[in-house]
């Protein structure tokens, strides 16, 4: 008689929810529950930011031939009700000029006692919502007392770049070029450096990288796309700024935190720095929160340089560059530090299936093993 054989095959699965069990490891459970937290996030930062957008002390120099005017005019100006403007005075029409090419204030109001019409010195280059704002806060307050006011425009945004947009979305791309370059790194050779010099290595290629964006990014913007004026060369230097810093500080989370590391740089870059970086509204425009942390993350000094280089010669970019270099510095000794702490221990790459906090195994069928 046959007997029976016994079945090679693996028992029942034990139903459909064992199935998901098993093919839904808890890792990969709480990356998708962390991957909708970002997403909330995203959704929560752009809308509070962009929402309501309120003015709120925006920076505006005021003149006249008499001192005593122009204070009693800012002394006005600065009781209107929620404080939209923060009203200075300054010597004479050109003093006031000074001011606005200077970036220490987005405007300038020119009193002439002797008529019933005053000017309204803006700049657009700093965002055509900023200008706008401006005129029709003034505005309002001239008509209130019973004078006109005539808008002129020191610092128009180029032809190419009405809105004044175009020094935000340049810096944007230069951000997602610096973080999905240190992602790429973490994919193809692990979130975390097995050592010092393979850190300092995918330090040295980033910089590589962040040259060549920052100048592909400045010539696309400036004589390709003819979108933004200023020197060539300085929006390059700047550009390599932010690509690499932004690049640094996701390696650096990397080291910290392994794969979660790049969600953390996504979070920090495009969910707090895309909204507070003073693009569509200028910082005088957007709520406390937003208008308190831009300055201080890359998207916000990246961009508020980017438009001193294009109209503005330059001026008030110095906060900017060392907000960006702290950045770079910061994110490079992290990245350095990580990999000399952990000691030869890489983590797994992206991707691979193991945990990033897992010993290191070999890449390739034989490696890693002694000679038989």
């Amino acid at each position: 008689m046959t007997q029976p054989t016994e079945s090679t095959d693996a028992g029942p699965s034990g139903g459909f929810l064992a199935e998901i069990k098993d093919a839904v490891t808890t890792r990969a459970a709480l990356l998708v529950l962390g991957v909708l937290a970002l997403q909330l996030a995203f959704i929560t930062s752009y809308i509070g930011a962009f929402h309501h957008p309120k003015p709120s002390e925006i920076p505006l120099a005021v003149a006249a031939p008499a001192a005593q005017v122009a204070e009693q005019t800012a002394e006005q100006l600065a009781a209107l009700p929620g404080k939209p403007l923060a009203p200075r005075t300054a010597g004479d029409e050109a003093a006031a000029i000074r001011l606005i090419e200077n970036r220490d204030v987005d405007g300038a109001l020119i009193v002439d006692p002797a008529g019933q019409t005053d000017r309204l010195l803006v700049a657009s280059g700093t965002g055509a919502s900023l200008s706008q704002a401006l005129e029709e806060i003034v505005g309002a307050a001239e008509k209130a007392r019973g004078r006109t006011v005539k808008v002129t425009d020191v610092a128009p945004a180029y032809r190419g770049d009405s809105r004044g947009l175009s020094s935000f979305y340049l810096v944007v791309g230069w951000c997602v070029g610096g973080y999905l370059c240190a992602a790429i790194l973490a994919i193809s050779a692990g979130a975390r450096p097995a050592n010092s010099a393979r850190a300092v290595i995918r330090l040295g290629a980033l910089l590589v990288y962040a040259i060549a964006a920052g100048l592909l990014g400045a010539v696309i913007a400036g004589p390709v796309l003819d979108a933004l004026p200023g020197s060539l060369m300085a929006l390059w230097g700047l550009g390599t700024l932010v690509v690499f810093a932004v690049g640094a500080i996701t390696l650096a989370l990397q080291g910290l935190a392994g794969v979660v590391g790049i969600g953390l740089a996504i979070l920090l870059v495009v969910v707090f720095g895309n909204p507070s970086a003073g693009g569509a509204y200028p910082y005088p425009l957007l709520p406390p929160f937003w208008k308190a942390i831009g300055p201080a993350l890359p998207p916000g000094a990246g961009t508020y340089a980017a438009r001193s280089i294009a109209y503005f010669r330059g001026n008030g970019t110095t906060g900017p560059m060392l907000v960006l270099a702290a950045w770079a510095v910061a994110g490079s000794a992290i990245t350095i530090a990580c990999a000399l702490f952990r000691g030869g221990r890489p983590g797994a790459a992206v991707g691979s299936g193991l945990p990033d906090d897992s010993p290191s195994v070999p890449r390739f069928v034989g490696e890693g093993t002694e000679a038989r």
